[in-house]
């Protein structure tokens, strides 16, 4: 299954992939989901927001347990980040079955689509739509960088945009949802651990700082009679890495559009996009605040208008306690081991889906830390084990 879809959607030149919701790359992902699921007599479906489902029973039977995550990736994201989870679905469903699992629950293997939001710009959009997180209007409005609208992109990729919205039906099938995850992050590396279990995921948002100043001759306006957004822009990317530090938190600019966008032109507007995310909320508005408080002064002193405009923001998931226990107990069962528990900054559709059924995540080691990165990697043994964990949670959780 990995070699088969490590070529989907990966750059020559970066080696990095880029699956962007809705395009050529995902379709071919979203094919190959589909084989897996026929090759293993799965019922396959597409639900209203074309999230991708696998049924092993009866959908309508309720108290379905759910494993899976994502296909798409961030710009020249890399291999593991989502695919790592539903590979690794299938391959627990292949390693029950070689056991004789007597499976009492219905299960379900799940492909949530454009979870990273890097073409329209918001993260986890079907999982959203599913939980009624996003609005029909709301979506409706999502456009990528040439202007085409999620609706005329899935209509295009031969998906009826005219169904999308909340689907609590759905949700009220489901009794666990549980995802796998290769960790964004060294926790597991340095402890020693194949597989660990979420606690939580840091509240998080995306903010817009518009800075409009002057457009100008780079080569013939003075220094002093400048209004140069870009030097504004500037120091707020330096201050969000001072307030950052200061709060034990991270914040990052790390997508930038500037207008007109010529090398002798002084900038008319430098658009910057923050996304900062923190352990809690008092935390997170004392770092969001800080930057917002230094770009203003920084802009007032350059002559410069700055709009702040916040574009999302997820508050803190507490996963469900009881099932984040279950999961403990199911692996320690038979070794008597401890699994790490531990907390994350980065988002997931399981935190989306946290509102409204119980949720929980398995992560497994990635020996650098590295994510969203061509770099990004995880240790073939690490992944069986992953496999094998996932495993023994679902037979724990829907069987006999």
């Amino acid at each position: 299954m990995w070699a088969e879809l490590l070529p989907i959607g990966r750059h020559p030149d970066s080696g990095g992939y880029r699956r962007y919701a809705w395009s050529g790359a995902d379709g071919e992902c979203r094919a190959w989901f589909e084989e897996q699921a026929v090759a293993r007599g799965l019922a396959h479906e597409v639900d209203r927001n074309g999230n991708q489902w696998a049924w092993l029973g009866d959908p309508a039977a309720g108290d379905a347990v759910v494993t899976g995550s994502h296909l798409d990736s961030v710009p020249d994201g890399g291999a593991f980040d989502g695919p790592l989870g539903v590979v690794s679905s299938f391959a627990a469903l292949d390693e029950l079955r070689a056991r004789g699992a007597r499976f009492t629950k219905p299960l379900a293997i799940v492909n949530f689509g454009d979870e990273e939001g890097a073409r329209f710009g918001l993260a986890c959009v079907g999982s959203r739509l599913t939980a009624g997180q996003l609005t029909v209007e709301q979506a409706h409005r999502l456009t990528d960088a040439d202007g085409v609208t999620l609706p005329r992109a899935m209509e295009a990729a031969g998906y009826d945009p005219g169904a999308i919205g909340a689907d609590p039906e759905r949700l009220a099938r489901i009794g666990a949802f549980v995802e796998l995850h290769v960790e964004q992050g060294r926790a597991l590396d340095l402890s020693g651990d194949r597989v660990g279990i979420a606690s939580a995921i840091w509240p998080h948002g995306r903010w817009r700082f518009d800075f409009r100043g002057e457009a100008n001759h780079a080569g013939t306006t003075r220094l002093v009679d400048r209004r140069d957004p870009m030097m504004s822009y500037a120091e707020t990317v330096l201050a969000a890495r001072r307030e950052a530090e200061l709060a034990g938190a991270v914040a990052t600019f790390g997508k930038i559009s500037v207008e007109p966008n010529g090398v002798n032109a002084i900038p008319s507007l430098v658009r910057g996009w923050l996304d900062s995310r923190a352990a809690d909320q008092a935390t997170l508005d004392t770092v969001v605040g800080g930057v917002e408080k230094a770009a203003r002064e920084y802009a007032d002193a350059h002559g410069i208008d700055l709009d702040v405009v916040r574009e999302s923001f997820t508050p803190v998931v507490e996963f469900d306690h009881a099932l984040r226990d279950e999961l403990g107990r199911l692996l320690g069962k038979d070794t008597g081991l401890t699994v790490p528990v531990l907390g994350t900054g980065a988002g997931h559709d399981a935190g989306i889906l946290s509102g409204r059924i119980p949720t929980a995540m398995l992560f497994v080691r990635n020996p650098t830390g590295v994510s969203h990165s061509p770099a990004e990697h995880a240790a073939e043994d690490d992944c069986l084990a992953g496999v094998r964990a996932l495993a023994d949670v679902l037979e724990g959780l829907a069987c006999t």
